[in-house]
């Protein structure tokens, strides 16, 4: 029944793709709203709700389209592509769409700029830290710093630092400072029974309970496309703060290669400050040190969230839950 549904929700996604791609998305329909503040009222809303539109910037995209379909859809609505239901929530959900952030001196721990871009160099690092703080607030506030700094045009953005304010999303932040290391997640009664449905073509994820109801869709980047493991698997372990091992003929290639070198945790790690293992070996769902580029750019066989979203995957699914890769 679960695949049923799940393939159901394919067509619905792939319709509204091409409603989006015919439509240059949907810029000529009048029920799609203009402007970016009611844009960015229904992408904060959306974030809210778990209908993840992808970074928060007050401009229509491919997942903000997709983040509205699978709200209708999960929702009964009957128009799933339909923006007005979604623009009356949020009216009234999100009465506020900016908060003002002041940038603590604890945060600073959590950015190092002299962090290098070489494997081989992080692995003499402890800690995959941001590169700038600027770095951390979009990311905290599920943005990047192109948006972070069209909202705060007079601030110099790579300067900032403790005790400057600025204006933000006003979306429920990604604390890092929250994220526990080495937290291991053990089977739930009720959140292992729940099941992620993996999209590759479409880049979503998608997690339903086991009355097939989504309670969640996030925005994905899948691996390359020889190396997905399409099949049922299960969660096998789930861990925050994961190390890594980067082996670059493994990404290239999906074999491990004799050279290899040991990436210490942080959200900068190629897998993020999160790891769900499947029980397809070396295969997971998790985290990334590049969330403006998620559903772009690929990596061997996993499955990459933006940290903000894959910190979440710990409130809806557990060890033991399946894992639908197609």
């Amino acid at each position: 029944m679960m695949r049923r549904a799940a393939l159901v929700l394919t067509g619905f996604i792939l319709a509204a793709v091409a409603r989006a791609q015919d439509l240059g998305p949907a810029k000529n329909d009048p029920s799609v709203p203009k402007d970016r503040e009611t844009v960015l009222r229904i992408q904060i809303y959306l974030d809210r709700e778990m209908f993840c539109p992808g970074k928060v910037d007050g401009a229509i995209g491919e997942f903000t389209y997709k983040g509205v379909v699978n709200y209708n859809y999960s929702h009964g609505i009957t128009d799933i592509y339909d923006w007005q239901h979604v623009m009356e929530e949020a009216g009234s959900a999100v009465p506020v769409l900016y908060a003002a952030f002041k940038v603590r001196a604890d945060l600073e721990k959590f950015v190092d700029p002299k962090l290098p871009e070489k494997p081989e160099e992080q692995q003499g690092f402890k800690y995959m830290a941001y590169r700038s703080m600027a770095e951390l607030v979009a990311e905290r506030f599920h943005t990047d710093e192109t948006f972070l700094a069209a909202l705060n045009p007079k601030k110099k953005m790579e300067a900032l630092s403790a005790g400057d304010i600025v204006f933000v999303p006003n979306v429920k932040p990604f604390r890092i400072e929250e994220v526990p290391a080495n937290k291991a997640f053990k089977e739930d009664p009720k959140l292992s029974r729940n099941t992620v449905v993996i999209d590759t073509k479409e880049r979503m994820g998608a997690v339903y309970d086991p009355q097939e109801k989504m309670l969640a869709a996030f925005p994905i980047t899948p691996g390359k496309p020889q190396f997905i493991p399409v099949g049922d698997w299960k969660i096998v372990t789930m861990i925050t703060t994961p190390s890594f091992r980067w082996d670059k003929q493994f990404l290239e290639q999906g074999q491990r290669g004799g050279e290899s070198y040991q990436i210490p945790p942080g959200p900068n790690s190629p897998v993020g400050i999160f790891w769900a293992g499947l029980s397809k070996s070396g295969i997971g769902l998790h985290g990334t040190a590049s969330p403006r580029t998620i559903g772009r750019a690929q990596s061997a066989g996993c499955v990459r969230f933006a940290n903000w979203d894959a910190v979440r995957l710990s409130s809806l699914v557990r060890p033991g839950s399946k894992v639908i890769v197609r």
